[in-house]
C-alpha cells in the first residue's frame, strides 16, 4: 500500500468503485475516512494516523502564514437509504469518543445512488458541535439538508464544505466560526 494518503484514496476508490450497496457499514466508514484524509492532503495538509484508532480517526498540520496549525479530526460518513424521506437538517447524531477545541468534524455525505465518492464534504469545527438535548453523551451537527436523495449545504454553511470548508479550515477564525444565521 502506498504511503501517501491520497494515493493511498485513489487505489481505495478503484476498489470501491464496485462495491454492492451492502457494503460492510466498517468498510464504508475506512473509506470515508480515506476520501477527507486524500482532499486535505490534495489541499496541502500533512496527515498523520494513529496507531489505534480510538477517538480522532488523524491529525492534519499546515504550515500557514508562518505558524503551524494542527487539527484533530473525527470522520463520520452519511450514508442515507433510498428509503430517506427529504429533510430540512441533515447531519451527525451520536457519540463523539474525544472534543478538541481545534477539531474538525468531517461529514462526507452520500447519496443513496453514488456509492463511489461523497456528493459533498463538511468541515465543521467544534464551536457548531452540539450537545444532544436528550442524550448527554451524543453530540449533533446539521450543516446539510436532504433533497431526492441527495444531500446540499445549507445556506449558513456553505463556508465549511468541500474545498472552500477546507481553504476556510487556514483561518485563524476558523475554530470560533458560527453558520451565518447565528448571532454571537
Amino acid at each position: 500500500m502506498p504511503r501517501h494518503p491520497a494515493v493511498a484514496y485513489l487505489f481505495l476508490v478503484r476498489s470501491m468503485t464496485t462495491l454492492p450497496a451492502e457494503t460492510p457499514k466498517k468498510s464504508r466508514d475506512l473509506f470515508a475516512e480515506l476520501y477527507v484524509a486524500g482532499a486535505l492532503a490534495d489541499a496541502g495538509w500533512h496527515i498523520y494516523f494513529p496507531k489505534r484508532d480510538f477517538g480522532f480517526d488523524f491529525i492534519i498540520t499546515k504550515q500557514v502564514e508562518g505558524a503551524i496549525i494542527i487539527r484533530p479530526v473525527q470522520v463520520k460518513g452519511k450514508y442515507p437509504t433510498s428509503s430517506k424521506g427529504d429533510k430540512a437538517q441533515f447531519g451527525y447524531t451520536g457519540e463523539l469518543s474525544q472534543l478538541h477545541p481545534e477539531m474538525v468534524l468531517a461529514i462526507p455525505f452520500f447519496s443513496t445512488t453514488r456509492l463511489h465518492s461523497p456528493s459533498c464534504v463538511a468541515y465543521i469545527p467544534r464551536k457548531l458541535i452540539r450537545q444532544h438535548s436528550k442524550y448527554p453523551e451524543w453530540f449533533t451537527s446539521f450543516p446539510a439538508l436532504f433533497r431526492g436523495g441527495t444531500a446540499e449545504p445549507r445556506r449558513d454553511y456553505r463556508r465549511f464544505f468541500d474545498e472552500p470548508g477546507i481553504q476556510f479550515m487556514e483561518s485563524a477564525d476558523w475554530r470560533d466560526a458560527v453558520a451565518a444565521h447565528i448571532k454571537t
